[in-house]
């Protein structure tokens, strides 16, 4: 009769063999990893600016937070710096992906911005040739943004936006609201797209704040909802410095369970010097 002979049993030594290196292969992964995340953090902290520019009656703060999740890093970013002519150029938007290969993303787009606005004053002409810059590049990234240019004599905002988030605002006699502006396509998709300016008067004292969707969409939370809650803790801190209002905005982003990285750059200001009393 034939027997079938049963398989032979791994040994314990065996099997602490295969352990041994699943656990190293494992630990490589994490490094590896952990490599990467200290790399987009270290990317993210060289290209955030150190210090906003300001004007007298005029307050400037930005926040930045990571997401939940330790490799989700690198996507959102802002910028504020002083033009030529002495006008103020902001800038926030969000790199679609995240980790090290955004953060380089974000980078680029943050440079070229900077150096076209420079010898350009129309912010829908800086926003369409930053866009045909990164398109030259052939980059799979694409990025929302919104670049605004704040005219130091007349105190208006002139903006233009590529698929990007509405802003939020308030004044101190009580108005409130939501930015519609007519926009463009996101950056680094096609050339020779077109982004429209919109011009906002600040003729009352107020804020102006502008953010990314992680500041106001979560698991739990739609943008329309979240822009809704953003206007509520802008109007109730109108009077508050840049910074407060910088960091209530932040806090109530935690609210939304976000999975995304946030951030949001503040503009308190006071009325246009011919409207100050």
């Amino acid at each position: 009769m034939n027997r079938r002979r049963t398989p032979r049993s791994a040994s314990a030594e065996e099997l602490l063999t295969t352990l041994h290196h699943l656990t190293a292969r494992a630990r490589q992964e994490v490094e590896l990893h952990r490599a990467r995340v200290e790399l987009a953090q270290a990317l993210q902290r060289g290209m955030l600016p150190a210090s906003l520019p300001t004007l007298p009656g005029l307050q400037t703060a930005a926040r930045y937070a990571p997401a939940h999740h330790g490799l989700d890093i690198g996507g959102d970013w802002y910028d504020g710096f002083v033009l030529p002519d002495g006008s103020l150029g902001f800038a926030i938007g969000d790199v679609q992906g995240h980790d090290v290969e955004a953060a380089a993303f974000m980078g680029q787009i943050r440079i070229g911005m900077r150096a076209i606005a420079g010898t350009e004053p129309d912010p829908g002409e800086v926003m369409g040739r930053t866009n045909d810059l990164l398109v030259s590049v052939g980059s799979t990234l694409f990025a929302t943004c919104t670049f605004f240019r704040l005219d130091p004599v007349t105190w208006e905002l002139h903006s233009a936006r590529a698929g990007h988030v509405a802003c939020v605002w308030a004044t101190a006699d009580g108005r409130t609201g939501i930015t519609n502006d007519v926009g463009g396509i996101p950056l680094g998709i096609a050339a020779h797209e077109v982004y429209p300016v919109t011009r906002h008067a600040l003729d009352a004292a107020g804020a102006f704040v502008l953010l990314t969707d992680g500041v106001i969409e979560g698991p739990s939370l739609q943008i329309e909802e979240g822009l809704d809650r953003v206007r509520g803790i802008v109007s109730s801190h109108v009077g508050a410095t840049a910074e407060e209002l910088a960091d209530e905005i932040l806090r109530a982003a935690e609210l939304t369970g976000h999975e995304d990285d946030a951030a949001v750059l503040v503009l308190r200001h006071e009325a246009a010097p011919s409207r100050r009393k």
